[in-house]
């Protein structure tokens, strides 16, 4: 049941202690980078006064655009040579962010997967199907070596190339994949094109949801197709990448490994503490790497504090779900709209297939949303009154969620270009 059983169930004020002494290694180890010598010199910030987690807020938090002036070697905290690989950011634009590991923290890392992939199933007899893309990202590399750490056989088939995921899924029977949400759904419509049932032929029993936030209807509805368990993680790339944070076989919300990192939620704008259950920012320090130490990290995700103990018996703090972020909230119309909302409505809705988007337009100074939603091709040969009301039902329950009335398209099953990758959700034309 556990990797690793003594650091999974050790007792809080054990736990606080052991946050306490790796906090202070990192604060001497942040020392030797330039940018946080900086930073606690213009702050007048005494780093051997920082002792325990809450006397972290003293420090300003650190953010993406810090990571990107500090380019390449100003969060660097060890020498160079020490340092055995990087990875940057999936950003196509501007500077990226750039994260080191020495060896020890490549170790760490694997460990901590490894833990994560354990709590949520994975064993030494599964068969693991890697479907992430490989590289600077930190997704493929990191699963792939956590399962190799457990004894899974590993195919590192990386992302793309779907006939030849469907084949080695049906060849090797793989039991476990590590897939994008998005991907998972339009994946099961090139099965059913090869005549295959994603049930019936494969032998999928865990998959691994991640790199993109999703709905619990996503995730649902995912299972229901596979007829497998699917277990929802949270990482980023300038906190190690995958296994910051993972569900257990409870599924009763991801727990955030604080052996390895402090958690903060906070209110995005004024960076106070939002109590358990409201919605507010993960901010993040690392306690347990080396070369690239982060001090209350501005992750820019969305959750929430998970109340109560876990019935695993895991003692790690849970977080919710990720329900979006600071950057890809829609203003429209005045009203703050996030996209899980959207997706959230249109997965939980009979009748809507898995493709979507909803494009934001302006015309003659007004703002307008269409949302292009596909549905189920049988619907197309009933009458048209079922259509409308279906169109109808779909705007209702829109309305309701986000206060806003969109215009509603249905289209027939691939009217909306797919992607092998992250799905395109919103395009906003409105600066054009």
């Amino acid at each position: 049941m556990y990797w690793e059983k003594q650091l999974e169930t050790i007792p809080r004020e054990e736990l606080s202690l052991l946050q306490a002494e790796r906090l202070q290694k990192t604060m001497a180890n942040a020392q030797k980078t330039n940018f946080y010598r900086r930073l606690f010199s213009r702050h007048k910030i005494d780093p051997e006064k920082i002792k325990s987690p809450e006397d972290l807020t003293v420090i300003p938090p650190t953010t993406k655009a810090d990571l990107r002036e500090g380019f390449p070697f100003d969060f660097l905290a060890v020498p160079l040579e020490e340092v055995v690989r990087l990875h940057s950011s999936s950003g196509t634009t501007g500077t990226p962010t750039v994260i080191y590991y020495t060896a020890e923290d490549l170790d760490r890392w694997t460990n901590q997967v490894a833990r994560s992939l354990y709590a949520a199933g994975v064993r030494k007899n599964d068969v693991f199907q890697n479907m992430m893309s490989y590289g600077l990202f930190t997704g493929g590399l990191g699963m792939h070596y956590g399962a190799e750490r457990i004894g899974a056989l590993t195919i590192p088939i990386g992302a793309g190339n779907s006939k030849r995921q469907i084949w080695f899924l049906k060849f090797f029977q793989s039991t476990t994949i590590h897939i994008i949400p998005s991907y998972a759904l339009f994946l099961t419509q090139l099965i059913k094109a090869e005549g295959l049932d994603p049930r019936r032929d494969f032998n999928i029993r865990t998959i691994l949801l991640g790199s993109e936030p999703h709905s619990e209807e996503t995730r649902r509805r995912v299972e229901e197709i596979y007829g497998a368990k699917a277990y929802n993680s949270y990482g980023l790339s300038e906190v190690n990448g995958p296994g910051v944070a993972f569900e257990c076989a409870f599924q009763e919300g991801m727990h955030l490994w604080e052996d390895y990192y402090i958690l903060e939620i906070v209110n995005p704008h004024t960076l106070s503490p939002v109590p358990p259950g409201e919605v507010g920012e993960i901010v993040l320090t690392t306690i347990y790497r080396d070369a690239t130490p982060l001090l209350r990290y501005r992750t820019g995700d969305l959750a929430s504090l998970v109340e109560g103990p876990c019935p695993c018996g895991r003692v790690h703090r849970r977080i919710s779900r990720i329900q979006g972020r600071t950057d890809d909230m829609l203003i429209f119309r005045g009203v703050n709209i996030f996209p899980m909302q959207i997706e959230k409505v249109l997965m939980s809705t009979p009748g809507v297939d898995t493709n979507y988007r909803v494009i934001l337009e302006r015309e003659d100074y007004q703002d307008k949303m269409i949302v292009e939603v596909e549905i189920k091709p049988e619907l197309f040969l009933g009458d048209l009154q079922k259509l409308a009301r279906l169109r109808e039902r779909i705007q209702s329950e829109l309305r309701s969620e986000i206060l806003v009335t969109p215009e509603v398209v249905l289209l027939e099953p691939g009217s909306i270009p797919a992607s092998e990758g992250k799905a395109q959700r919103v395009i906003d034309r409105r600066q054009l």
